[in-house]
């Protein structure tokens, strides 16, 4: 089973709505969303939930009431100031160090495992899809990305598929490294700007560090024709194929608006730069 993960090196590039428009074209496909932090892909896959669960990871610290004499030790010694005067825990604040449980006198803290996300395996029109979501000020999104290409795993086994494409979060941090670790091609979703230029090769530099193979699209490629040339040169250098550029195109909008990929839209001129691009894509996963 192959797999292609799509990244950014920052939000805003059009990373989904190209990823919906790839899964569009690769149906069957499993559809993993990586982007835990801030999932959007399902707003254009309109998954039908089939099964989901808890995602637990780290620890919170729980009071035991019979125990607790307000003594204060624990109070002092908490480094994120995530207990109250009153003995009360601030579950967004606390760390899960255990400190509190260390220090405490009497025995009446404990650490418990946090519930930190839900994880979801939905059905699509295109095939199956996992997807999940991290509680707000929650952590260990890294870990929730493993998860969920695990389930996309699974179920693209249980199904015959051949192959996983990862909508994989922006930036350079723990979850796009979960996204794009053992992957067989990147995709490097940037626009012409400066700061896409340095995001673009921040995110390259990144998967030659795994050892990943990349490829680049250019979205909104007519805003800089100049910058969009540098991105292409910068690419050609490091032996980074542009398999695509992407003009701006409100269409992307509309169809977004209605729930849909740019080719379940229907704009012709759009779709066949996706197809262009998808069968440059193939060519690089051998499929």
């Amino acid at each position: 089973m192959k797999s292609l993960a799509v990244i950014s090196g920052k939000g805003g590039t059009g990373k989904t709505s190209i990823t919906a428009a790839l899964a569009s074209l690769a149906r069957p496909v499993v559809i993993a969303d990586g982007d835990v932090d801030a999932a959007d892909l399902h707003l254009l896959m309109k998954p039908e939930i089939e099964e989901n669960g808890a995602f637990v990871a780290g620890f919170v610290a729980v009071i035991d009431r019979d125990r607790c004499t307000e003594c204060g030790a624990c109070v002092e010694a908490c480094a994120f100031n995530a207990i109250e005067k009153s003995i009360q825990i601030d579950t967004v604040s606390c760390e899960g160090c255990g400190v509190c449980e260390f220090v405490c006198p009497h025995g009446a803290i404990s650490m418990a495992a946090a519930e930190c996300g839900e994880w979801f395996v939905s059905k699509t029109v295109v095939g199956p899809m996992a997807h999940a979501r991290l509680h707000p000020g929650k952590e260990n999104s890294g870990r929730l990305v493993s998860l969920v290409r695990k389930k996309a795993a699974d179920i693209g086994a249980e199904n015959g598929l051949d192959l996983i494409l990862i909508d994989g979060p922006p930036g350079v941090g723990c979850p796009v490294i979960a996204s794009i670790g053992g992957v067989d091609c990147v995709l490097v979703v940037t626009e012409p700007t400066l700061s896409g230029l340095h995001d673009c090769e921040r995110v390259l530099d990144l998967a030659a560090h795994f050892k990943v193979p990349a490829a680049v699209a250019i979205n909104k490629c007519d805003l800089n024709d100049e910058i969009a040339d540098r991105i292409a040169g910068m690419c050609s250098k490091r032996g980074v194929q542009v398999v695509g550029r992407v003009p701006y195109n409100v269409e992307f909008t509309k169809a977004q608006l209605e729930g849909k990929s740019i080719v379940e839209y229907g704009s012709e001129d759009l779709s066949n730069i996706m197809q262009s691009i998808w069968s440059n894509l193939k060519r690089i996963l051998t499929i």
